[in-house]
């Protein structure tokens, strides 16, 4: 028989495993297959297809153009043991973006499935429609958006070099966690090349409906965005201070937007 535990009402308030109760000197049986659950959808959301026809026809609803590319993993199972491979553009995709004739993004937006397309295609449709009108209002041009398959982060600095654009900003799906299968992930680049360290990118994380909102992290990228292109800087040196309320009075998004 299940024993209960004293602090089992503190889990109404997380989604972490803590109280889980015993059962003699084991955990219930019911804790045991919810576990077993967790892992199971933890794995679909990593081998999930990247589906980016659909999340093309999505963002076509919007008003955006799309380019499709794929990392230098020809398949998930060396995307997931190369990681270095999907840092880098396939040869193919190179030559797509070195002759796209639409090199006019400010900020250009690249979609990339990294280790959850299950984050990707819940999460940033409804993130990207909530950022542009804020883009709009700054009159930062996106420019076409970039579905990329296997990517890593630092796939999106190669591809915002080899499209010219200003900064980029990689929306990618995060490791799954046990009760997070559907986190994305948002990295800001200022002046993307090769050579960027991971020190150089602002990130937004645990974007999702148990998390942080669509609306809240459009908003702090928003924010992001319109300081990296006042002090041509991301990462290190600048803080994410759009919870600030005495630095917000004067920030135009805000004044705007809010």
């Amino acid at each position: 028989m299940s024993q209960s535990d004293a602090w089992s009402a503190l889990r109404a308030f997380t989604d972490a495993r803590i109280a889980l109760g015993r059962s003699g000197d084991s955990l219930p049986t019911e804790e045991v297959l919810k576990f077993g659950l967790a892992h199971a959808q933890a794995r679909d959301a990593i081998h999930q297809s990247f589906d980016s026809e659909t999340l093309s026809q999505q963002l076509r609803q919007l008003g955006l153009a799309t380019l499709t590319v794929r990392s230098a993993a020809p398949d998930r199972d060396t995307f997931l043991h190369r990681p270095d491979l999907g840092r880098q553009l396939s040869e193919e995709s190179r030559t797509l973006l070195d002759t796209c004739s639409d090199k006019s993004a400010d900020l250009l937006l690249v979609i990339g499935d990294g280790l959850s397309s299950y984050a990707v295609h819940r999460q940033a449709p409804a993130l990207v429609a909530a950022l542009l009108p804020y883009l709009a209002t700054l009159g930062i041009s996106p420019g076409p958006v970039v579905l990329a398959h296997q990517s890593r982060v630092a796939l999106g600095d190669e591809i915002g070099e080899r499209l010219r654009s200003k900064a980029v900003a990689i929306l990618i799906g995060e490791r799954p966690g046990l009760s997070s299968p559907d986190s994305l992930g948002v990295y800001l680049t200022w002046a993307p090349t090769r050579q960027r360290l991971d020190s150089q990118r602002n990130c937004i994380s645990n974007i999702r409906p148990a998390g942080l909102s669509c609306e809240a992290a459009a908003f702090k990228l928003a924010w992001l965005a319109e300081q990296a292109f006042s002090r041509r800087v991301t990462g290190i040196g600048l803080k994410d201070e759009s919870d600030n309320p005495a630095l917000n009075g004067n920030v135009r998004t805000v004044g705007r937007l809010r």
